[in-house]
């Protein structure tokens, strides 16, 4: 296994609050960006926290952006000196690399949640994600962020850029040349706890779809819903939707 190293935090809740839930964010994005869920989950009464990847925001920068070291860090993030987490929501890359770690200690999670998850990625989906981060680098600027997501929400459009100006260029570029083969469809095959995939709209734009559903669907402890309308970041694009479809899968 991949040296982990500890991932920084930011939290909403009460301190005290059960059950816990961890947030992971996607590639060049940061623990602040998953801020929907966190307000959202804090109502409901949970204590949730959200990590910046290795590479990312302020978290501890390596020379290792394989898939297996995002899920070692993430193995090694409790919420507490030990136990489970009641909940773990990961999005794109956080969605593979926390199914990753959740096939490999099913202790880990007693729940899954996958936003728009990066279990398989074929090339062309490689390269809009390629494209989609080198814009983001050359101008990473609210301005530039407001041009290309007008209906974003102001903190969306803030943290989206502050993200791209903290995640180091390198590792970000790293992850993709150092996973040629990116699939974790045979960790999603062994997930042993329920699991629910939040998709976006294959019509604007997913990287879960078509027959990469039929085959992580067939593990019978994963269900699906689909956010109409929205692109590759459902809680950015049509967040009421989508924390309506988080509720009504943890129901």
């Amino acid at each position: 296994m991949p040296a982990p190293v500890i991932l920084p935090r930011i939290s909403w809740g009460d301190p005290a609050a059960s059950p816990r839930a961890l947030l992971v964010h996607g590639l060049g994005s940061n623990g602040p960006l998953m801020w929907r869920y966190g307000v959202a989950l804090a109502e409901d009464g949970w204590r949730v926290d959200a990590v910046d990847l290795r590479g990312h925001g302020v978290a501890p920068r390596a020379l290792d952006y394989t898939i297996a070291a995002y899920a070692a860090d993430l193995l090694v993030t409790r919420p507490g000196d030990d136990g489970a987490w009641d909940l773990v929501i990961g999005h794109s890359l956080g969605g593979a690399a926390a199914t990753a770690a959740a096939a490999d200690d099913p202790e880990w999670t007693r729940r899954l949640v996958l936003i728009d998850p990066a279990i398989h990625l074929v090339e062309r989906d490689r390269q809009i994600v390629r494209d989609s981060q080198e814009r983001s680098f050359a101008d990473p600027t609210q301005a530039a962020v407001r041009a290309e997501h007008p209906t974003w929400h102001e903190q969306d459009i803030e943290l989206k850029a502050l993200s791209a100006q903290q995640a180091s260029r390198w590792a970000v570029e790293q992850t993709s040349e150092q996973n040629p083969e990116w699939d974790e469809r045979a960790a999603a095959s062994r997930l042993t706890i329920p699991t629910h995939v939040i998709a976006s709209d294959p019509k604007v734009y997913s990287i879960f779809k078509g027959g990469l559903v039929d085959e992580v669907t067939a593990n019978p402890l994963l269900t699906l819903s689909v956010v109409k309308g929205a692109g590759h970041s459902p809680h950015r694009d049509k967040p009421d939707e989508t924390i309506r479809q988080l509720r009504a899968a943890l129901a």
